[in-house]
């Protein structure tokens, strides 16, 4: 039987996650958050030891996404994701086809090592404002955009640091970066050809046949700063070679990620052509705070019998033979996140997972539910927000709830269901 202290928590989570998507009175939404936290402390939902509690789970994946966001922002900056963008444009020859291909195997590499947030923010202005330069017309820049949205969290598996939902579980269950990639580069390869493959199908009526490179202009010229474009790859090398030895030693993501961020932000302020402290005040804090409130108000609903229902359902499901375990349980995670955002999603899945003995691939189809899952709905994830965002900033395309949350169910049920059974080969 669930207690009254239950029906308050799910209450205070509802009215947050109302605040979160209508945003009354343009309020942003991490002070949405941080309101239905102050409510759970101020309840006794949640104590002073909850706080402590969600911030040892949570503080390396939050210093890890302020330290990649502020690198790709750099760089972004240094005009590196623009030329990459010009580059495969020019490389496909005016077929589109081809450059549909390439910009969702663009995105897929920019998720991988700049998280999925990284694609969403820096990929899809560039992608719209490359189309709209092209004079096409806006029907046929829809998929392009679309793809970049989708592949974005479909592509963020592969790394601890693709996704704040993987960085979570990495922490929190102890799995070093090499065996984490390990098990997931089989699953990140299915994700990626199965995202491609079905949202081709999807949507291979509206994609431009020919387009017009003679428009493009060269990509030499989107350069800003010669100086940190050259730094880029060495940068992703040296991050790479440090992730994985520092997963020998246990070293925390966190710690590598700000020390480079630190070394890449002094280089570019030190070059004097990129201004720094405009990447600062335009970083996504809103997230950062929505995340750590969210935590806390999730935390609290897991506290109050929410957990306890979820280790129920799962221990259900363990039991039952083949595949079946790891379809259904990613399932369950994936409908989690697309109601409640995956940042917390991923914490109460955690916290379950945590109770259930003899099922370690537990963590992973937590992770692949909580990265693909979040496509059923425009909440699901904080990429798709700040997707969502990026497009309204250009008043470009608008993407309406109903219109999004059909596509993201016909494209993603397929790509996850075939996401988690290819964990089960591994």
């Amino acid at each position: 039987m669930l207690s009254i202290r239950f029906y308050i928590s799910a209450a205070i989570f509802a009215i947050t996650l109302f605040l979160v998507i209508r945003k009354p009175g343009n309020i942003g939404i991490g002070y949405s958050a941080l309101i239905g936290a102050a409510a759970s402390y101020a309840l006794g939902l949640i104590d002073f030891s909850s706080v402590v509690a969600v911030w040892d789970i949570v503080w390396n994946a939050t210093f890890t996404f302020i330290a990649i966001i502020l690198i790709s922002l750099t760089l972004d900056e240094a005009g590196v994701f623009r030329y990459a963008a010009l580059r495969i444009a020019r490389m496909a020859g005016g077929h589109g086809n081809l450059l549909f291909l390439f910009i969702i195997i663009l995105g897929s590499g920019i998720s991988a090592i700049f998280a999925n947030d990284g694609t969403a923010l820096i990929l899809t202005p560039i992608v719209y404002e490359m189309l709209v330069n092209m004079d096409v017309e806006r029907k046929y820049i829809l998929p392009f955009i679309m793809a970049t949205g989708f592949i974005a969290d479909s592509a963020s598996l592969p790394l601890p640091v693709s996704n704040l939902v993987n960085i979570v579980s990495t922490t929190f269950f102890h799995v070093s970066f090499l065996e984490y990639a390990r098990v997931m580069i089989l699953p990140d390869i299915v994700s990626i050809a199965s995202s491609l493959v079905i949202l081709y199908l999807f949507y291979r009526k509206n994609i431009i046949s020919h387009y017009d490179t003679s428009v493009l202009g060269n990509p030499r010229d989107a350069i800003k700063s010669p100086r940190i474009a050259r730094m880029s790859m060495p940068v992703i090398i040296v991050l790479i070679i440090l992730y994985s030895v520092g997963g020998i030693y246990d070293v925390p993501i966190a710690f590598i990620s700000v020390a480079v961020a630190a070394f890449v932000m002094f280089s570019a302020r030190s070059g004097g052509d990129i201004d720094t402290v405009k990447i600062v005040k335009e970083a996504p804090w809103q997230i950062v705070i929505f995340s750590f409130g969210m935590y806390l108000v999730v935390y609290g609903l897991g506290l109050n019998g929410l957990t306890d229902l979820m280790v129920a359902l799962l221990s259900r499901l363990v039991s039952m033979p083949g595949p079946v375990p790891y379809v259904f349980s990613g399932y369950f995670f994936a409908m989690l996140a697309s109601g409640m955002n995956n940042m917390p999603s991923v914490m109460l899945g955690a916290l379950s997972v945590r109770s259930i003995h003899g099922a370690g691939y537990l963590v992973y189809t937590n992770v692949i539910g909580n990265d693909i899952g979040p496509k059923f709905t425009p909440i699901g994830s904080l990429a798709t927000l700040l997707w969502l965002h990026t497009l309204d900033r250009k008043n470009g395309i608008k993407i309406g709830y109903g219109y999004y949350m059909k596509v993201g169910f016909i494209i993603a049920l397929p790509v996850l269901t075939l996401t988690l059974l290819s964990l089960y080969f591994v």
